[in-house]
C-alpha cells in the first residue's frame, strides 16, 4: 500500500487507529502518518536563527547549504531532528563562529563549519534560495561530527536526485 501510495505521487500514508474520530489540527495517538524519506545529504550550517516558545532562548533554527565548487549555496532550512542537549551544545558553537547578525539578532550568520545529516521528502524547483533548489520537509537526522565541510554534498548531486538518476 505504501509503494503504491509513493507511486500516485502521495507522501505516504495515514494510519488509524479503528474506530478513532477525526480531530483537525490534532496529532494523537489514533492517527499516525507513514513516510518515507527521498533522500539524504550531508550539509553546512550557514545560518541560526532563534528558536520560539521553549527554544526562544536556543538557536535551533538552521539554514544549511550544499557546495558547487568553492561556493555554497543555500537549500533549505529545518529545525526539529536534534536533542535539546545537541541544540544547547551547538548553540554555543553557533555564537563562537558568528559572523554577522541581522533581524534584531534573532539571525546569525555563520562561518561554515558544521555539518549535519538531513532527510526530506522531495526536491523542488525554487527562486528563493540560490542553489536553485528546496527540500521538502527536511528533517535534522544527525550531527556529522565525523565530516568535514569539503566533503559535503554537492550541487551535481542534488540535480541527480532531482532528475532521478
Amino acid at each position: 500500500l505504501f509503494a503504491a501510495a509513493r507511486a500516485r505521487g502521495n507522501e505516504g500514508l495515514v494510519l488509524k487507529r479503528a474506530g478513532s474520530l477525526y480531530e483537525s489540527g490534532r496529532r494523537g495517538a489514533n492517527w499516525r502518518k507513514v513516510k518515507k524519506p527521498f533522500a539524504t545529504l550531508d550539509v553546512v550550517v550557514t545560518a541560526a536563527e532563534q528558536g520560539h516558545g521553549r527554544r526562544a532562548g536556543v538557536l535551533s533554527d538552521v539554514t544549511f547549504a550544499v557546495r558547487d565548487g568553492d561556493r555554497l549555496l543555500n537549500i533549505g532550512k529545518a529545525y526539529s531532528g536534534l536533542t535539546d542537549a545537541e541544540i544547547r551544545e551547538l548553540t554555543r558553537i553557533f555564537r563562537s563562529i558568528t559572523v554577522e547578525r541581522y533581524a534584531g539578532g534573532r539571525v546569525q550568520l555563520l562561518r561554515p563549519e558544521v555539518v549535519l545529516e538531513v532527510a526530506f521528502d522531495g526536491l523542488q524547483k525554487s527562486s528563493r534560495h540560490k542553489s536553485g533548489f528546496a527540500l521538502r520537509f527536511p528533517r535534522i537526522l544527525r550531527w556529522r561530527r565525523d565530516k568535514p565541510v569539503d566533503e559535503i554534498d554537492t550541487l551535481d548531486r542534488v540535480r541527480e536526485l532531482f532528475n532521478g538518476v
